[in-house]
């Protein structure tokens, strides 16, 4: 094991963005009371599939206890809870760091994201109305806006948003609660890919597709233009693991 020195280290900076995204749920949806686990455990779980914590990153238990105001019992059942998610090691005598993604789960990922989303799209666009092509207008709208701001943590809300409405318009809702656990190292690795010129535009022009395909009722055409852009990622990873070995198994 690599030692931690020289490694990055988890600081208050590197959670900010996560925290005031999870502040801004809560002034919408009121204070949901949790534990003081569950908390610490949401916030590092956003920041770490955010890549805000990236891969090899130091955990340093003191520092979180003094970060999230909590004792450690409530550190380290979160940190539990991650390691059981797969997005983080723990090495005795070593320390507690991010774990890197691990490229061999991610096709086995898309697959089930292919058949669970394939059927998800195709009954949404069976019985999709007009407030549903609404809901998927507007969020698409919202994704040209962020993306024109280069707003990428924004803009990958909107594209969580954009499928999930697709389950939500299917009535499947429960399905894209089953995958978003399944599809946690695709997140990670999609977030990475953001940046690249002209990579948020190229998932509006996809998701625009499968709107056009869900509004004409297309069943075939919306379940085809799903799986072309789900698949995408498989080529992306390659390409992200040759420019970041480290972050990569």
């Amino acid at each position: 094991m690599e030692s931690a020195k020289g490694r990055a280290t988890v600081s208050a900076s590197d959670l900010s963005s996560a925290h005031a995204g999870q502040s801004k749920v809560k002034a919408r949806t009121g204070i949901v009371r949790t534990t003081a686990a569950t908390a610490v455990y949401r916030e590092l779980h956003a920041a770490i599939v955010s890549m805000q914590l990236k891969p090899g990153t130091a955990l340093n238990e003191k520092a979180l206890t003094e970060r999230f105001g909590v004792s450690r019992t409530p550190v380290r059942e979160a940190l539990i809870r991650l390691v059981e998610d797969g997005l983080v090691n723990i090495y005795p005598q070593s320390g507690t760091f991010v774990a890197p993604i691990p490229v061999s789960m991610i096709p086995d990922a898309v697959v089930i994201r292919k058949a669970l989303e394939g059927a998800t799209v195709e009954k949404a666009a069976e019985c999709a109305d007009a407030g549903g092509i609404a809901l998927l207008d507007d969020i698409l709208a919202r994704q040209r806006f962020l993306s024109e701001r280069q707003d990428m943590n924004g803009f990958h809300e909107a594209d969580e948003a954009f499928h999930e409405a697709i389950a939500h318009i299917a009535d499947y809702d429960g399905i894209w609660d089953y995958l978003k656990p399944v599809k946690v190292q695709i997140d990670r690795a999609r977030r990475m890919t953001l940046p690249a010129l002209g990579r948020m535009n190229h998932v509006i022009g996809e998701h625009a597709i499968i709107r056009d395909a869900i509004a004409a009722h297309d069943s075939k055409a919306a379940c085809e233009a799903m799986k072309i852009h789900l698949g995408a990622v498989i080529p992306d990873v390659e390409e992200l693991r040759s420019a970041y070995p480290n972050w990569f198994i």
